[in-house]
């Protein structure tokens, strides 16, 4: 294994794309874009030339996995912020899906599409990191839970913050106004500041939460852990690239593990998530059984009301 170099710089893509094969990298730094020192070998498949093979099988660990989660979300009908925590896990599906396509050259660097496939990816991660931001203020119901104003106010800016870093990368690629490639010095802070930003205030938000509000420290575990799996996919997949891609022949790089720890990284906030939330059982029987036993109440009623109506009538005519 060849020893670790952190080459990780300020305003600048090239040591980062050096170390790792972000979807922005043949994009950026030079006209033709800038290659990984070591990446994951490729395969064949029906007449296809697939990249990164380890960082497909895992996306399509992480599509099901989410799935999953969406899935057992929806079944908590009367849990706190069930439909604002789906939105989180909806745009970071959608984000693993063209991850997926991009990453593994599905749609071709050389495609015309490329760039903005790419750039439409990038926006969709500065929004699922803001839709976390926003997730984190629910708990404090700043704005009741499943009213349209909690849920447009996360879709609206959303949208807003998709669109506007989808412009500026577009913008970026294709050397528009103040804007270059050579330079994407915006694309840089928006791709690493703002979007850690976004997960740093997050996280301390919930720690302030569990501490003075609810009563389970074991929520604790989850945050932390959490924070962990992320940090630790971040610190494999821009400082460990290289020497783990030469330590297992280029079978496997940084971005295969750093996508198993940011799919590990969001299992813990659905794990956060469904042990602050409890539901009220009573609000949350099946409806009908309850249909049926109020329909058996009401023909007795009625049942009670033709033997009383019978009785009268037989008193009248005696």
């Amino acid at each position: 294994m060849s020893p670790v170099h952190v080459n990780f710089q300020f305003f600048k893509f090239d040591g980062v794309c050096q170390s790792v094969a972000l979807t922005l990298c043949p994009l950026i730094g030079k006209s033709d874009g800038i290659e990984p020192l070591c990446y994951s070998r490729n395969v064949e498949f029906a007449g296809m030339l697939i990249f990164q093979p380890g960082t497909l099988l895992m996306n399509l660990i992480s599509i099901l996995m989410t799935s999953i989660m969406i899935y057992h979300i929806k079944t908590k009908y009367t849990a706190i912020g069930r439909k604002e925590i789906t939105m989180f896990f909806q745009l970071y599906l959608m984000t693993i899906l063209l991850d997926m396509l991009l990453v593994t050259s599905i749609i071709p660097k050389a495609s015309i599409l490329y760039p903005y496939f790419t750039a439409a990816h990038l926006g969709l991660v500065s929004a699922t990191f803001w839709c976390l931001l926003l997730n984190g203020f629910v708990g404090f119901q700043f704005a009741e839970d499943g009213t349209p104003i909690s849920l447009w106010s996360i879709r609206v800016t959303c949208l807003t913050v998709w669109l506007i870093v989808t412009l500026i990368s577009i913008l970026t690629f294709n050397n528009i106004g103040l804007l270059n490639y050579e330079r994407p010095a915006v694309l840089w802070i928006i791709y690493f500041i703002v979007n850690s930003a976004a997960f740093i205030i997050y996280v301390i938000m919930q720690v302030i939460l569990v501490v003075f509000t609810l009563d389970d420290p074991w929520a604790l575990g989850d945050i932390v852990f959490g924070a962990l799996f992320f940090l630790i996919g971040q610190v494999i997949m821009y400082v460990f690239s290289v020497p783990l891609c030469e330590y297992f022949k280029h079978y496997m790089d940084g971005l295969f593990l750093g996508s198993g720890f940011n799919l590990l990284a969001v299992m813990m906030v659905y794990k956060y998530w469904d042990s602050i939330t409890k539901e009220d059982l009573e609000f949350a029987l099946d409806s009908k059984p309850q249909h049926w036993q109020i329909l058996q109440q009401v023909r007795e009623e009625e049942e009670e009301e033709k033997e009383f109506n019978y009785y009268q009538q037989q008193h009248q005519h005696l």
